[in-house]
């Protein structure tokens, strides 16, 4: 069995060369809004948080980021990155880690085909489409 775990600001360092790879995969998707140091550097500096999910010899399958969104009504756990494979029984551990954690929902943006791919094995609704025009 694996579980999700939650990697301290202060191991981000030890961890990094175990997860870069999976998370550079989520970067190369990101638009370009930022690269892979600027992650780790939010990481380092608590603004964002790693999670990881470990299989029984400790092995890493699977790596998220997450930003915490706090709105007057809901606290946003928005997924900044996701790499890996995950499984059912791990989003399940995130959900309650993150529902632990003060969370009134789980958000993120992706394309069409991942959005369909949540739906269809986490449950994620549609709730708005995100698009800007560059200046």
């Amino acid at each position: 069995m694996s579980n999700v775990q939650v990697v301290s600001p202060d191991h981000i360092q030890i961890v990094w060369p175990k997860v870069e790879e999976y998370l550079q995969n989520a970067m190369d998707h990101s638009g370009g809004e930022y690269k892979l140091d600027h992650l780790k550097m939010f990481l380092v500096q608590g603004a964002q948080t790693l999670l990881v999910v470990v299989d029984k010899d400790n092995n890493i399958e699977t790596a998220w980021t997450i930003e915490w969104l706090n709105f007057p009504d809901d606290r946003i756990a928005f997924i900044t990155a996701i790499g890996g494979s995950t499984k059912k029984e791990n989003f399940e551990q995130f959900c309650d880690w993150a529902r632990a954690n003060g969370a009134t929902a789980i958000r993120g943006a992706a394309f069409e085909a991942v959005a369909r791919l949540w739906k269809i094995k986490y449950g994620f609704e549609k709730t708005y489409v995100m698009v800007e025009k560059r200046l």
